[in-house]
């Protein structure tokens, strides 16, 4: 008998069960659990054992970042939900070829359902959560719950239907009500990003330490890139005793072993300031260079370093000291006697090497230098940094970020005339996903979306480089205030307004570059997070059936179409929500062909052995239909050996 296609989002707790049970098999044992049944469970105090150099005897005083309502936190990120995505067609760009995602809903929620198909898949996530100042929202989820009653109704309302509420400094839980809503969304991210992806978070002085905290405890504290200072604006009068000028973005690897080092483009300015020199002549002639002295006064004294250089004129020179070689030759070297004796920044045979390739310098100099009668030199000996290695190779860059002030994100948006506020510059999130080499497929998620600045960034990186970057925007459909510039111009949510600049700055691209944008993907899949399109009786078919005594109730819910049950399927048969789909007709029924027979799926009434024929033969991954769509009983007992005859590999599921 076919299996029924599981329609909750991922268990997080038996999975994190199996992967301990991978790593300590005689820490997992067996328990009798509500429903009486056996199911796996953690020994604790055998894990605690297993981890400890010790015996353990009881609990322990131990460092550790808690605060109320964590476990519940944690709860909240592992807890299954019935919910699923269904797709907009209207509100979408470019729908049947668009590669980029915008959901919207609680993010907690789609995070959850993105776990599945998006696990270990995402490049990068860039978020601007609120800062928690007093003045912005927090998320309001219900930690009063066991963990049944969190998967019948999660993400819950307050009385006035509200799902995001004021966190006011007054508030009694105020650090604590924003520690619970960030804890599991960022806990259910870490595993969407790929082994070597990264995450960005803007955050402000309030939660920087509670953020930097609970980071490490979910990415581990040695996978913490940096904690950079960004300038987000010049001046102001606000402020009791400093006025506010910066903000901060905390970046944090998934294993910080696989995360190459970030360099960004030599800028302009360090081009005119520093790479001044022309090449005069051989086979670089012509490019531009950076004169570096090969001597710094900075460097600690080594013993392979302290060595004679010959000059032009036959001089020889060494760094200051007092100590000199007893050779008097070019290469003549003396061992550092103090720190007084200093030294260059290449070994001997570097220099060497150097020199032969046409890659030193000699200028006239003021005595930096000493000869070999130990006075004052004549000359001083440069190294030859040349721009274009420097070019391709980028440079380190600084952990102050000062070029994209929020006053640019004021001005493209105006451009746009997108009524917004507190917007992050385009710019910024450009530059970020350029350190870490975001490349061409990679996807970039951000679910604090707002008005999908992450998603103009993309696309504007897409047509400077002609790269194919993928985008997943979330965002809750959070009211407008009805006083704001916003909803005057007729936006009744933040949805609107993220999905409406997406539409303009792709049409802005476009018409800016229409030489190198005509493959640009500017469209965007509209998902919105709904209840499941599964009646109850789904998922409690004994109880339902107990209560009506009916073996005939449809599993799906009357207001659900094919496209909706689809993209179901997509979400829990490993199949990207961006992919290809073709529907094409077999016998007078419509057939779902995804990625090219990954996935393929009919939801018709009647479906007959001729159908389920012509679908095998073409060797799916995986196939789903409804539980009643067999057209007889015939159909039902064919089904299994059809596709063992032709695709016995096929994974087939109904709903």
């Amino acid at each position: 008998m076919m299996e029924h296609l599981n329609m909750q989002s991922m268990d997080k707790v038996a999975a994190n069960v199996a992967k301990i049970r991978e790593l300590f098999p005689n820490c997992v044992t067996e328990r009798i659990n509500n429903e009486g049944q056996l199911e796996h469970a953690i020994d604790f105090d055998m894990l605690k054992q297993e981890l400890s150099d010790h015996v353990v005897d009881g609990l322990q005083e131990r460092y550790q970042f808690t605060w109320p309502d964590k476990r519940k936190a944690i709860l909240a990120a592992n807890a299954p939900i019935n919910k699923t995505l269904r797709p907009c067609r209207e509100e979408s760009v470019d729908f049947d070829n668009t590669e980029n995602l915008y959901i919207e809903g609680d993010n907690l929620e789609v995070l959850k359902l993105l776990q599945e198909t998006y696990l270990g898949k995402v490049k990068m996530i860039y978020i601007d959560p609120p800062y928690n100042t007093g003045n912005d929202f927090v998320y309001r989820d219900d930690f009063k719950q066991n963990a049944g009653e969190y998967v019948e109704n999660s993400g819950q309302l307050d009385d006035e239907g509200n799902r995001m509420v004021t966190n006011t400094e007054s508030n009694g839980r105020f650090h604590t009500d924003w520690l619970n809503m960030m804890y599991p969304r960022l806990k259910l991210a870490k595993d969407l990003l790929s082994d070597d992806g990264i995450i960005f978070i803007s955050i402000g002085q309030t939660e920087l330490d509670n953020l930097d905290k609970i980071l490490s405890d979910i990415f581990g504290e040695a996978n913490k890139i940096s904690s950079v200072v960004r300038v987000m604006k010049s001046g102001g009068a606000k402020g009791r005793f400093f006025s506010p000028n910066v903000e901060f973005i905390l970046i944090y690897a998934k294993n910080i072993d696989r995360i190459s080092e970030f360099r960004e483009a030599v800028s302009e300015e360090i081009i005119k300031k520093l790479y001044t020199s022309d090449e005069q002549s051989g086979e670089r002639k012509g490019e531009k260079y950076r004169p570096l002295g090969l001597y710094q006064s900075s460097l600690d004294s080594r013993p392979n370093q302290r060595y004679y250089i010959q000059a032009p004129d036959g001089e020889l020179i060494i760094p200051p000291g007092d100590s000199l070689p007893n050779e008097k030759v070019e290469g003549a070297m003396v061992l550092p006697a103090s720190t007084n004796d200093k030294v260059w920044r290449w070994s001997k045979e570097r220099f060497l090497k150097e020199k032969e390739a046409g890659n030193i310098e000699f200028k006239r100099s003021n005595g930096v230098l000493l000869n070999s009668d130990g006075n004052p030199a004549s000359w001083n000996v440069y190294t030859k940094i040349w721009l274009s290695d420097r070019q391709d190779e980028g440079s380190t860059p600084v952990d102050l970020i000062s070029k994209w002030e929020n006053r640019h994100s004021a001005k493209e948006l105006k451009e746009l005339e997108i009524p917004f506020e507190f917007a992050k510059p385009t710019g910024l999130i450009h530059y970020l996903m350029t350190l870490p080499n975001i490349s061409s497929g990679d996807t970039v998620l951000d679910f604090f979306s707002g008005s999908a600045t992450t998603a103009h960034a993309v696309m504007q990186l897409n047509a400077e480089d002609g790269g194919k970057r993928k985008f997943i925007m979330v965002q809750l459909p959070e009211d407008c205030a009805e006083n704001s510039e916003a909803y005057k111009a007729g936006y009744k949510n933040i949805c609107e307004i993220g999905k409406e600049r997406i539409r303009r700055a792709g049409k802005k691209i476009k018409e800016e570059n229409p030489l190198t944008t005509q493959d640009l993907d500017i469209g965007f899949r509209v998902l919105k997070c709904d209840s499941s399109n599964m009646e109850n009786v789904y998922f409690t078919p004994k109880e339902y059936m107990d209560k009506q005594q009916n073996l005939f109730v449809d599993n799906i819910k009357a207001d659900r179409s094919d496209e909706d049950l689809l993209f179901d399927a997509m979400l829990k048969l490993d199949t990207p929500l961006s992919s290809k789909i073709e529907k094409i007709t077999i016998a007078g029924k419509t057939v779902y062909n995804v990625v090219q027979g990954h996935l393929m799926a009919c939801f018709d009434k009647n479906v007959t052995d001729e159908v389920i024929t012509a679908i095998a033969k073409e060797m799916p991954s995986y196939f789903v239909m409804r539980d009643s769509s067999q057209a007889d009983d015939s159909v039902a007992i064919n089904f299994e050996q059809i596709f063992n005859t032709y695709s016995p590999q096929t994974v087939r599921r109904v709903l």
